[in-house]
């Protein structure tokens, strides 16, 4: 059996939902289907969410009643039996009906969660009935039911394995089932969810529960490319990843894949194939087990990093200091990216500044600290084992007019990062396609 994970945009309008349809019915053959919010609906959702914090009901008002209508139209286009569209119509007032019941209560992060939900929910029904309507035999099992996070918010395989294998043999001659991406209950029983993105990973952590043929990640754009399209002209697809690469490329900005998708999917060696709604001839990205030597696959690009430099004459020949710096950042769980070291010195990089000050001041008690905000880091993916002689110099080369605030290498066999300022993003990127692509 395959995963199929179908996005925002590829459910964000009646027509795009008749496409998926068609798409998933193709082949004949049985098949989970993972579904995100209609695009828009997430961010409407939790702007519903700020002004019910904000103790303003008429300004969620006004947002939840213009998403209404928005599906009130899609339903009108979508379906053609008129007693559909009463179900549809049904089923959507009743979850809108709720989100509006939470302006009569004290709000928190559990309520915003509550709400955020919604949007799985509300798609997954369109679809179902959608599909009940073209005589498919669709089970609709609720993620809320077999998704579940631990106390540490990691997936509880164990109880999401066992409790998603009774849904699906309650119905097992469905040719489809139709489930939520994103939504689940936390270790206390709560609604909760994957993070942002989190439906791709939905969709790996479900092909691992079920052992899948395969998991198909289905998006706007056609693979996962070389470059970022929206900078870089004439960028390709690069159609084969391995696992490492994959998981590089995701961390660094490549958007089209969720970072935490590729763990779930290589625990069982299952592969996941990027593909295009708008474009379902086109081959796409296929992530697997398979490496191609020799060869630099893929520029990204990951915003928001500040790079911090310690400089310490204290780490001149001594040991333990490295780790009373990092144990800083652990107590404020931040994550480090990137790491370079001398003799004197250390620098790293955080893509969270929350606890940005409090971590200055504790990095105060060894020596002098310099913060620079606003830098890019720039991530070179492909075969980089130190037996490739020539690749290192064909990627600094490339930048040789671009200032390098950091370079790091040797701690994979698949990436170089180099850190930039952001000022400097955009040339870099185009000068790191003309010289490797």
């Amino acid at each position: 059996m395959k995963v199929l994970k179908f996005g925002g945009t590829s459910v964000g309008s009646a027509q795009r939902i008749k496409n998926v349809a068609n798409l998933i019915l193709a082949d004949g053959q049985q098949k989970i289907v993972v579904l995100s919010a209609m695009s828009g609906t997430t961010n409407s959702l939790l702007e519903i969410s700020g002004y019910f914090r904000q103790q303003n009901p008429v300004g969620a008002a006004d947002v939840i009643n213009r998403l209404e209508h928005k599906y009130s139209e899609t339903i009108d286009e979508l379906y053609v039996q008129d007693s559909n569209k009463q179900k549809a119509r049904e089923v959507i007032r009743e979850i809108f009906d709720y989100v509006r019941s939470f302006g009569n209560r004290a709000f928190t992060i559990f309520e915003e969660r509550c709400i955020v939900a919604q949007g799985e929910l509300m798609s997954t029904n369109l679809m179902n009935l959608y599909l009940l309507e073209q005589g498919v035999n669709v089970a609709f099992i609720p993620a809320l039911e077999y998704m579940r996070i631990d106390k540490n918010a990691e997936p509880d395989f164990k109880y999401i394995e066992q409790n998603l294998k009774q849904q699906i043999s309650a119905n097992p001659d469905a040719q489809i089932y139709v489930t939520q991406g994103f939504i689940c209950r936390n270790a206390y029983g709560e609604i909760d969810n994957l993070q942002r993105g989190g439906s791709d990973y939905s969709a790996s952590i479900i092909g691992a529960a079920i052992r899948a043929d395969e998991i198909q990640i289905w998006t706007d754009i056609d693979g996962m490319h070389n470059n970022d399209p929206r900078f870089v002209e004439g960028t390709q697809p690069v159609r084969n990843l391995n696992f490492d690469e994959a998981a590089e490329l995701a961390y660094f900005g490549a958007k089209i894949l969720h970072p935490t998708c590729v763990t779930p999917a290589r625990m069982y060696n299952i592969p996941v194939r990027l593909l295009n709604t708008l474009q379902p001839e086109a081959p796409g990205t296929m992530i697997s087990t398979v490496s191609e030597q020799d060869k630099i696959k893929a520029v990204a690009a990951k915003d928001g990093i500040t790079s911090i430099r310690i400089k310490s004459s204290r780490m001149l020949m001594a040991y333990g200091f490295m780790s009373q710096v990092f144990e800083v950042f652990e107590r404020y769980k931040t994550s480090v990216d990137l790491v370079t070291t001398s003799e004197v010195g250390v620098s790293l990089t955080i893509d969270n500044p929350k606890h940005l000050d409090d971590i200055v001041t504790e990095l105060k008690k060894f020596g002098t600290v310099v913060v620079d905000p606003d830098m890019v880091i720039i991530a070179v993916v492909g075969d980089m084992a130190w037996d490739n002689v020539g690749f290192e110099s064909r990627v600094i080369e490339a930048l040789e007019d671009v200032p390098v605030r950091m370079i790091s290498y040797g701690g994979s066999n698949y990436n170089i990062s180099i850190l930039i300022k952001a000022e400097d993003k955009i040339r870099a990127l185009r000068a790191l396609s003309a010289k490797l692509f």
